[in-house]
């Protein structure tokens, strides 16, 4: 994955004095792209669908904990997640992982010690109901054996992020039995889509009605029809869990795979790996995001390489599972928000994704 370069902190000033204001209601415009139909204590493992835990949805007042847990931040950078919740009317809290530039630490917004005590800080936190990762770029990986996954499911909360995030969000969800979310981190744009299904999956719906995903772009790499959980997300990261205690888990689920910027034959190396390793003939069905330049032609020595469409095509299609491509989530302004863990329909022969529960439920007594 490449990175984009950093936003400089000198504006930072313009949004650090509303940080934790209180933000104003707003309306959610609708979009006519959703429509509604009617071992140790750090190495748990959770077998059975009924140990899922789903955290409780966000309602006005929530409070919104923002940590890096990867690479650094600035507030200028993360001004459109902070300004989006704050209209939700969300409280706002931001670690030093995001207040505090260290540089020392290059590409990491600090040591690998810190970001894992903020990032369980806040998981401890009773007044925190929500950890929205401010960005991803590189680190998430280095903290995983820092992380109590026992704690994590003994205070479930939502947690949202994607790119780095990936690893760990896939992480939380295998090793806490807990949802999570693969969406908008706070240096994301919150645009029409972000804005729509955020309000359906993660904000107060006393009657949930499942949500069917469309999209102009959506095309069919293989017909036919699969139902199961979500799991997955960054390609890159992915590759990244397989012979590690926290190696994605693809048997029966629905995988989400996602990428920015590689070359196609490095998507190709990525995807035989996974086939390699069995992830993908047991998946029970597959959806792929949208990518730029999915059908340009790049140059490799002697000739053209084949397009990244070419390379998924290659690697999919002869699967036989339904697949389809083109779904706007990942590294995509305006990113769907897709519970990792909750059951979803795949219909790659009408190319919909349908979310048959939002990842959150209320807690009643």
């Amino acid at each position: 994955m490449k990175r984009r370069n950093f936003i400089g902190i000198a504006a930072a000033s313009t949004v650090l004095a509303p940080l934790m204001a209180k933000g104003n209601g707003n309306a959610f415009i609708n979009d006519s792209l959703f429509k509604e139909d009617s071992s140790s204590i750090k190495d748990i493992q959770i077998p059975h669908d009924m140990d899922l835990i789903y955290p409780a949805p966000l309602k006005k007042g929530s409070v919104i904990a923002v940590t890096a847990p990867a690479s650094p931040t600035n507030l200028w950078e993360i001004h459109n997640g902070i300004n989006f919740f704050q209209q939700m009317g969300c409280k706002i809290i931001s670690g030093k992982s995001v207040n505090v530039r260290q540089y020392k630490y290059k590409y990491f917004s600090a040591s690998d010690d810190d970001r894992a005590k903020e990032f369980m800080g806040y998981i401890q936190d009773k007044s925190v109901d929500c950890i929205l990762c401010a960005r991803g770029g590189y680190g998430s990986m280095r903290i995983l054996p820092l992380l109590d996954f026992e704690v994590i499911r003994q205070n479930p909360k939502i947690i949202i992020g994607f790119s780095d995030i990936t690893i760990l969000i896939n992480s939380i969800l295998k090793k806490s039995g807990v949802v999570t979310f693969h969406g908008a981190v706070a240096s994301s744009y919150f645009q029409q889509q972000s804005v729509e299904i955020i309000k359906k999956l993660i904000f107060t719906n006393q009657k949930f009605i499942p949500i069917k995903i469309t999209f102009p772009t959506v095309q069919t790499l293989a017909s036919g029809v699969a139902e199961g959980r979500l799991v997955g997300g960054n390609l890159t990261m992915l590759i990244s869990t397989l012979g590690t205690p926290y190696e994605i888990e693809t048997k029966g689920k629905i995988l989400l795979i996602e990428e920015v910027q590689e070359e196609p034959y490095k998507i190709d190396k990525m995807l035989s790996h996974l086939w390699l390793a069995g992830k993908l003939q047991e998946a029970a069905g597959i959806v792929v995001g949208y990518i730029q330049n999915i059908d340009a032609k790049r140059n490799f020595f002697p000739d053209y390489s084949f397009t990244i469409r070419e390379v998924i095509e290659s690697r999919i299609k002869p699967l036989g599972i339904p697949a389809m491509i083109g779904l706007p989530f990942g590294h995509f302004d305006n990113k769907l928000l897709l519970p990792l863990g909750a059951k979803a329909e795949l219909n790659a022969s009408m190319k919909t994704l349908t979310l048959l529960e939002p990842g959150t439920k209320l807690i009643t007594n």
